[in-house]
């Protein structure tokens, strides 16, 4: 396995090729979701261009859909179409990273394409101004699958110090967080925060407020943001609900909705309205809420049970939790708190806008 200062040398050695003349030209990464919720990506050069690229300036793109699980062989070619562009902040310069969407080759949206029908969603009810925040955990993992800082026989301690820790043998893996939180200030994902979880080794960011689809688009920056610095490190990123076994808290992928009805002097009564919708809907939001997720939701570690709907103040053993000081004002937000870790943020807040003002 690779050491520390190994991955610290071939920094050094790299810095001085990124700092080399581009010679007008640019490197754009392209960036999708694959057949299990995993990002790819790959680069093409392009011309710089003043005042830079936005989606539709940019060229559709394709890739082998048979290798990642997302076409036939004998029918593989799909194609990247760009939807969102960032600044790159490892190549840095003019360079760019492009979120695309996956589009088939008769020209509809391919199967584990998301983010088609969502932006549907989205606009049709764009009076509503949907907001979005999403509080994404995860637990960083060695290159054999064991979390960083456990012991390598047995269990750590059981929770208590760790959430929100400072100081060694409560925390782990901290650089990681720390690059990623500035990698993602650069690229301009609205990440509005991070800390460190219950388990040794997890640890959460936030990403919002979003308007509408653009939530789906920065928390999926963020994934890739993650998943590239952990790569630096030699570590990887599980968003797995119970990554391992035991008595843990599962990681969530928890999400705060308001729309501007919401927000405004008694809006409660809107929150109160879109909570029944929800609990009419239960099932069928489980069923787009993450893979394993009854592994998590059992009741326990300040959970609803995965069968059950339930909603309270300031409760976080409910479904849906509605924050102590909207409760005192009469407005603001709620948070959804079934959805799992690995869950798709595109399918989250498709099936909410569904829910609460209908389908398209």
């Amino acid at each position: 396995m690779a050491t520390t200062e190994s991955f610290l040398s071939n920094a050094q050695n790299l810095q001085k090729f990124l700092t080399l003349d581009q010679r007008g030209k640019i490197m754009a990464e392209y960036i999708w979701i694959d057949s299990e919720g995993g990002t790819r990506s790959k680069s093409r050069t392009l011309d710089e261009k003043e005042g830079g690229y936005t989606p539709d300036d940019l060229p559709i793109w394709n890739f082998d859909g048979s290798s990642t699980g997302q076409a036939p062989g004998d029918n593989s070619d799909v194609y990247l179409k760009p939807v969102s562009v960032f600044p790159d902040p490892f190549r840095l310069g003019g360079n760019i990273l492009v979120l695309s969407e996956c589009i088939d080759n008769d020209g509809n949206p391919n199967k584990y394409n998301f983010r088609h029908e969502t932006a549907k969603l989205m606009e049709a009810h764009a009076v509503h101004e949907p907001w979005f925040g999403l509080e994404q955990e995860y637990t960083l993992l060695d290159l054999n699958d064991r979390p960083y800082g456990w012991p390598k026989n047995g269990f750590p301690a059981p929770q208590g110090p760790y959430y929100c820790g400072v100081g060694a043998g409560k925390v782990v893996q901290r650089d990681i967080v720390e690059a990623h939180y500035r990698a993602c200030l650069y690229a301009g994902v609205k990440i509005s925060g991070t800390n460190a979880e219950v388990m040794p080794a997890q640890w959460e960011f936030q990403v919002g407020p979003c308007l509408g689809i653009e939530m789906g688009d920065h928390l999926w920056l963020a994934r890739f943001l993650l998943h590239r610095i952990a790569e630096e490190f030699g570590a990887k990123v599980s968003v797995h609900p119970k990554p391992i076994p035991g008595d843990w808290n599962g990681a969530g992928l928890h999400s705060n909705f308001s729309t501007k009805e919401m927000r405004e002097e008694g809006g409660m009564k809107y929150i109160e309205a879109a909570i029944e919708k929800l609990g009419k809907r239960h099932a069928e939001h489980i069923a787009v809420y993450g893979e394993d997720n009854e592994k998590r939701l059992t009741g326990k570690h300040e959970t609803g049970a995965i069968d059950q709907f339930s909603y309270g103040v300031a409760n976080r053993g409910c479904s849906i939790r509605i924050p102590r000081e909207c409760a005192a004002k009469g407005y603001g937000y709620f948070e959804d708190r079934r959805p799992a870790s690995n869950a798709d943020p595109y399918q989250i807040t498709g099936i909410i806008m569904e829910t609460c003002f209908g389908a398209v």
